[in-house]
């Protein structure tokens, strides 16, 4: 599946805030990601930053005047009319104010009267503006509405002071981007619970037993179920990455911990997929307290984990494992599709630089019980979208082969 930016109409909106700089930023990653960006600018927000930055980069006139000549007839309402996305970043407390009244004083809020798109606000703004009663309700009203509001984080603000209201970065706005316009892909409507990391096992207070899983592969699935419209669980060993936006993130971090999680999340799902590495051990009695050095053998008695995936078995759920394997990568895959009585298993061979622990790329072969597919080397995102390509049409040839009315009451 493509980006779910490539060739989307984006409009951005940007208003009077020294966050502006940060909008010029928004604006390149968004042609990278293979938008086509128009720019409406308040004339405050001129004076933060020059409209030639954002000409230079989106390679397309940006609107600041509404009675400016234009090659457009009635600039405002073709841009409107034409998005995909209404991107407002930074949002002021004066522009969410004219939002949410409906005033059309600049060329902005004219511009959001016409367009009938999702709106996604990033506010940014000193504490006390943000706070107040007047914002917030403001807020709320452009909610009701539809829009969607990412919060401002804490941190230095213009004022010297420190406090909430820094505009959030312009790869969380991508990320919440493609997040709104996921909302009627393929898996809308769908929920979709996975898993992630590697689970740590306690020895005592300080030490643990764990593995080299990074997490990269788990969070890739869950950003890419979550841009196909799914409602997305990710039940989370520790990592050292951000959580998805609009992910219901569930934090655990030994087996027995991760097994609870799945099986409370995945109720009422569709699809579980099983991306975390499991520890297969657990040390039988942890320490209450640290264990002293002596200079003698220590002995750790280790039992068995559940299978987590194995233990579940909903007859309309989809299930996807994986196999991390250093030598016979499809045998090992084959017996673990049967054994876990799985629809897919994705397995790769970690003992290869570039598809092992902790990489950005992956080189998998995705097995069901009637063939493999094998993937080149392809960056972890892409991998979750060829997953979810096979996962997507698991569902639709159940949903096909469900008899009328099956499910009706008697």
């Amino acid at each position: 599946m493509a980006d779910s930016l490539k060739d989307k109409r984006v409009l951005l909106g940007v208003s009077g805030s020294i966050a502006a700089f940060k909008a010029v930023a928004l604006s390149s990653d968004l042609v990278k990601a293979g938008a086509v960006v128009d720019v409406v600018m308040t004339p405050n927000a001129t004076r933060f930053v020059a409209p030639l930055s954002f000409e230079a980069i989106v390679h397309r006139p940006v609107l600041t005047d509404l009675f400016e000549p234009s090659a457009r007839s009635i600039a405002h309402v073709s841009l409107g009319t034409e998005a995909n996305a209404f991107v407002v970043a930074p949002a002021t407390a004066d522009c969410i104010a004219g939002l949410a009244l409906g005033l059309a004083h600049d060329a902005l809020l004219a511009t959001a009267l016409t367009c009938r798109a999702p709106l996604l606000l990033a506010p940014a703004m000193e504490t006390l503006m943000f706070e107040h009663p007047a914002t917030q309700s403001n807020l709320e009203t452009l909610r009701r509405r539809g829009a969607v509001v990412l919060e401002p984080t804490s941190g230095h603000l213009a004022s010297g002071r420190v406090g909430r209201g820094r505009m959030a970065e312009p790869t969380e706005i991508v990320e919440a981007l493609r997040s709104v316009l996921g909302r009627s892909a393929d898996l809308a409507g769908r929920r979709v619970v996975v898993t992630a990391g590697g689970t740590q096992e306690p020895i005592d207070p300080v030490r643990h037993i764990s593995n080299r899983s990074s997490g990269k592969m788990g969070y890739a699935l869950a950003s890419a179920a979550r841009d196909r419209g799914a409602h997305v669980i990710l039940v989370t060993a520790p990592v050292a990455i951000s959580a998805p936006h609009g992910v219901d993130v569930r934090k655990v971090t030994t087996a027995l911990e991760m097994k609870a999680a799945v099986e409370s999340a995945v109720e009422g799902a569709d699809v579980l997929i099983m991306a975390a590495a499991v520890s297969d051990y657990r040390v039988e009695a942890s320490s209450l307290h640290k264990i002293k050095r002596t200079g003698d053998d220590l002995v750790l008695r280790l039992v068995p984990n559940p299978d987590i995936v194995a233990g579940i078995n909903r007859e309309a759920l989809v299930k996807v494992g994986f196999a991390a394997e250093t030598d016979d990568l499809l045998a090992n895959a084959q017996e673990k599709l049967t054994r876990k009585r799985l629809d897919l298993i994705v397995a790769n061979d970690v003992s290869t630089p570039d598809s092992g622990f902790g990489s950005d790329t992956n080189r998998v072969v995705i097995v069901d019980r009637a063939s493999t597919q094998e993937l080149p080397l392809l960056p972890k995102r892409e991998v979750a979208d060829r997953i979810l390509d096979r996962v997507v049409k698991l569902m639709r040839d159940r949903d096909r082969s469900v008899p009328v009315g099956a499910n009706a009451s008697p």
